[in-house]
């Protein structure tokens, strides 16, 4: 990857001969090149700015120094290509790590460091018009620095170390700060006590499932307290939660339900040696004609539908199937709501016996069941892929 800087303080960027970034760039992985703008004003004093048109504060950066500026950085890449550049501004585009991983499949980048009140806009546009460059304004966040090197130091640095090579441990990457929109967990390491302070008991376990449920609850909790603004407002929901919305299904529910079961069932598959619980194999006509027979109810938080549960009456008993709830949300308690709506809609009479129907590898819904006083029924399942649990239904009358 190529990049170039232009700056009037060249000097800032030395940083960048040191750590995994030099030795990106002594690698040649990476080739940065600065270039002072001062170069290319060609009074006495290589004045790069002048006072700001309807009057104001302060100065603006001339036009002409920064066309020559970045006519020259075209001469410096491969013949033919024109490179993406990036204009830091506190009026711009809120930098992010999905824009680093955009601009870090971009072989060449080139920034433009502003000083003062900022660029005459009518370089942007010579930019692009005359240029034929593509042109991003980026903001690093929401406040003001005395110019763009500073941000641009940080947006390098964010770029270049996703680059192929330039980490050692790829896999480090992956479950970083702002990867999938969380923050990450917190961190430990020896001594196992320190000042009084002890590493918490589950990452001593060795029960990696464990583990990896704690970490995703913690950067749950994190991202939170510190960036709520990251997270959906149904992230943030608990069982007992004012917000959730239960309601029954409507053909317009179709499309999330359909792509919200497949999504929770298809990480619940069944082994290879047994049959494939028949929800893979269920089209949304499937789904769409289940609506007519059974009593589908569905959850939804600040609109977004976050779980779901089918109620049918057989006899004396009420069949509860498709208990499921988003990925991101399980073990939070909606479940357990779900369940108790689900048996609330018991008729008042003729219903002695609740049913739940879990997926053979639905150890959680099966394990929140048994807390509920589920246990499993004897024999052979109705559908194959799934086990049954049954309760006895007790205390007055349900809710129709």
């Amino acid at each position: 990857m190529r990049v170039d800087v232009v700056t009037i303080f060249p000097e800032y960027f030395s940083p960048l001969d040191l750590s995994l970034i030099g030795k990106a760039r002594e690698d040649g992985l990476l080739t940065v090149e600065t270039h002072d703008l001062r170069t290319f004003a060609h009074d006495r004093h290589r004045t790069v700015d002048d006072t700001p048109y309807g009057g104001g504060a302060g100065m603006v950066m001339k036009a002409e120094p920064w066309a020559e500026a970045l006519g020259h950085v075209l001469t410096r890449g491969e013949p033919g290509r024109r490179p993406h550049l990036v204009v830091p501004g506190p009026g711009g585009t809120r930098f992010s790590q999905a824009m680093a991983r955009e601009l870090a499949a971009q072989p060449w980048v080139a920034f433009a460091c502003g000083r003062y009140e900022g660029i005459d806009e009518r370089v942007y546009d010579y930019a692009k018009d005359d240029l034929g460059l593509e042109v991003s304004v980026v903001s690093l966040g929401d406040y003001v620095l005395n110019g763009g090197e500073v941000a641009v130091l940080a947006m390098v640095e964010a770029v270049a170390r996703l680059l192929p090579g330039v980490i050692g441990n790829a896999e480090s990457l992956v479950e970083e700060s702002h990867e999938d929109g969380l923050l990450e967990y917190p961190l430990y390491t020896k001594p196992r006590v320190w000042q009084g302070r002890g590493v918490p008991d589950v990452l001593l376990s060795g029960n990696h499932t464990a583990i990896a449920a704690w970490r995703h609850e913690q950067r749950l909790a994190r991202t939170a307290a510190r960036r709520p603004d990251l997270l959906h407002a149904s992230q943030l929901v608990g069982s007992e939660s004012t917000d959730l919305d239960i309601s029954l299904a409507a053909p317009a529910d179709l499309p999330e339900l359909f792509t919200l079961t497949r999504a929770t069932w298809v990480i619940e598959t069944a082994p290879p040696e047994s049959p494939d619980p028949p929800t893979l194999a269920e089209t949304v006509d499937d789904l769409r004609a289940s609506l007519r027979t059974t009593r589908t109810l569905v959850a939804r938080v600040a609109g977004r539908l976050v779980g779901s549960v089918r109620t049918e009456v057989e006899g004396s008993d009420l069949r509860i199937s498709r208990l499921i709830v988003a990925p991101d949300l399980q073990g939070r308690g909606l479940a357990t709501h779900l369940l108790r709506r689900a048996e609330e809609t018991a008729p008042v009479e003729g219903v002695g016996t609740f049913v739940l129907v879990v997926g053979t590898r639905s150890e959680e819904t099966t394990r929140l069941a048994r807390k509920a006083g589920y246990r499993p029924t004897p024999g052979h399942p109705a559908v194959p892929g799934t086990v049954e649990l049954t309760r006895r239904r007790t205390g007055g009358p349900a809710r129709a």
